[in-house]
Order: C-alpha cells, then structure tokens, then sequence
C-alpha cells in the first residue's frame, strides 16, 4: 500500500458530509423531533421522555439566544414568531416533564420548523 493510499484509507472515513447551517439546524431537529416521537410512545421509560424534552428545551434556548442576537439576518417577524415558538416549547417541556403533558405539540412544532428550513419539500 502506498503513502497515498493509506492517507485515504486514515482520512476518508473520517470525512463526512458538508452541512449548511440550514442543514445542520434541519438534522438537529430531526434528531431531537425523533427522540421525542420515541419518548411519546405509551410504554417508553420517562427517563426517554425526559431526555427528549431536556434535549429539545437546550435546542430551543440555543435557537432563542440566536434569534435574540443583533447579527441574526432573519427578518423581524420571522425572527419574533420563531422565539414565541421557543417560549412556547420551553415552557410546555416543562408541563410535560411535572404535569406528565404530552409531547405531541413539541413534535408538531418542531416538524413544522423542519418543514421551513426544507423549503416545504421534505416531510421526515
């Protein structure tokens, strides 16, 4: 084997897909929407549901500090629906979580962000 070829075979697993910030906010989503999907189901552990809900609620604030910063481009009134959104599911993992809510309008509402940062085309 040559230099070349085990330079390939050390480096190209490692290399993965190029992601836009679109993307990478789409499959942060995607993974999240889908733990949750999995915490819902009647005779999941709450220990699932719990972390569903912590691991969306830390998306949500991380999405929230962004959309609150001066340099985030998105227009005022995209910016404004998207944090009430975030209050929102912040607010309502926290039902989930003491009152024993469901997590079916966190799911709802993270599909629905995933369908705009898809453009509409992709339903997961």
């Amino acid at each position: 084997m040559t230099t070349t070829q085990m330079a390939r075979a050390a480096y190209g697993a490692t290399a993965g897909p190029i992601r836009t910030p679109r993307g990478t906010e789409y499959a942060a989503f995607q993974k999240i929407t889908a733990q949750l999907q999995r915490g819902e189901v009647a005779d999941a552990p709450f220990a699932d549901r719990a972390l569903a809900v912590h691991d969306n609620r830390q998306l949500w604030t991380i999405l929230a500090a962004d959309l609150a910063g001066a340099d985030n481009a998105l227009p005022q009134s995209l910016r404004a629906q998207l944090f009430y959104l975030a209050e929102f599911s912040i607010l309502h993992g926290s039902k989930v979580l003491r009152d024993g809510a469901s997590v079916v309008p966190l799911i709802d509402i993270n599909m629905a962000v995933m369908r705009g940062l898809s453009g509409g085309r992709t339903a997961p």
